[in-house]
């Protein structure tokens, strides 16, 4: 499978932060929310997800659950929770309503279940492009920044680039035209491929084209994983947002799968400040402590990040 290997050697020898202030304008502003801290935290609706399918938690009540029992005023809404609202005006300006009212904001809908951006059959791609239209006017009308995608596809590696680089600026192009970008995370198959994502922000080249790197999302194929510290890098200068994926916890605190430290160095050292958002998906804590220790972790790190050096 062809790589990148130019672009990985560099990453190795220490030039990436070159090559990353080179793409900044490409990549658009790092920083969304005027902050001044490294990052901001915020939280992926999916981290409740079995709270939320099992009818213990309502979508509405998000925004509330967010703000009050993580202390996090930034949502990654998932469209599977709400599949049959995008149209809903009513319904929308209701979760926009809660969320104004419990002082948080919706930074991004992930969206799913709308066709494959890459497919090899023209209409089939025609159709996965109009079908996530709605989610973009459903973004806009939330006061999010992006809408986050998929880059399936299928065939040989150069004509899955040329495939999903197709259907995503034919996408990109319309969230442009509504003032919102459209971002790609690493989400199995070639996407989880960072050389071969690189590649096809490469071809859509627009500046509203994105990515969500994932910290966790590298399984290529089933006896295939990416390096996901190396995928991160090669992902950061196109990234709009970031997913701190988190399954278990040693007795530390620390994630046992990702070095948090490691992974957040190479997310600040690419001139990121935006938000970092918690997407919890374990098994052996419930899903609200799962929350807290990811959320522990991240403000311990950035907390030592900034103390040793690393300043805004």
């Amino acid at each position: 499978m062809p790589r990148r290997m130019d672009r990985r050697a560099a990453i190795r020898m220490g030039s990436w932060g070159l090559a990353s202030l080179a793409l900044a304008q490409r990549a658009g502003p790092a920083r969304a929310d005027g902050g001044d801290e490294l990052f901001r935290i915020s939280l992926a609706q999916w981290s409740l997800h079995r709270t939320l399918f099992a009818g213990k938690l309502d979508n509405l009540d998000f925004a509330r659950t967010a703000r009050e029992g993580f202390g996090i005023d930034a949502l990654e809404c998932v469209n599977q929770f709400f599949e049959d609202k995008a149209g809903d005006e009513t319904y929308l300006a209701e979760m926009r309503r809660r969320a104004e009212a419990n002082g948080v904001r919706s930074l991004l809908i992930m969206v799913d279940g709308e066709g494959r951006l890459g497919d090899p059959d023209p209409g089939e791609r025609s159709r996965a492009v109009e079908n996530h239209h709605k989610w973009v006017a459903a973004a806009k009308f939330l006061g999010c920044h992006s809408i986050r995608v998929n880059a399936a596809s299928e065939g040989a590696y150069e004509e899955q680039v040329r495939l999903a680089a197709d259907g995503l600026r034919r996408l990109t192009e319309y969230g442009a035209s509504h003032d919102l970008n459209v971002i790609v995370e690493n989400h199995g198959g070639l996407s989880s491929n960072g050389a071969w994502l690189v590649e096809v922000m490469e071809k859509v080249d627009h500046p509203r084209c994105g990515t969500l790197p994932d910290f966790g999302n590298f399984r290529v194929a089933d006896d295939e994983w990416y390096d996901r510290y190396e995928g991160v890098a090669e992902m950061m200068p196109y990234a709009k947002a970031v997913s701190a994926k988190s399954r278990d916890f040693d007795a530390e605190g620390n994630e046992t799968q990702t070095d948090y430290r490691r992974m957040l160095r190479i997310v600040v050292d690419a001139g990121y400040r935006g938000h970092v958002g918690i997407e919890f998906e374990g098994e052996g804590v419930d899903e609200p402590e799962g929350i807290r220790r990811t959320k522990l972790l991240l403000e311990r790190v950035r907390d030592e990040m900034t103390h040793t050096g690393i300043v805004p």
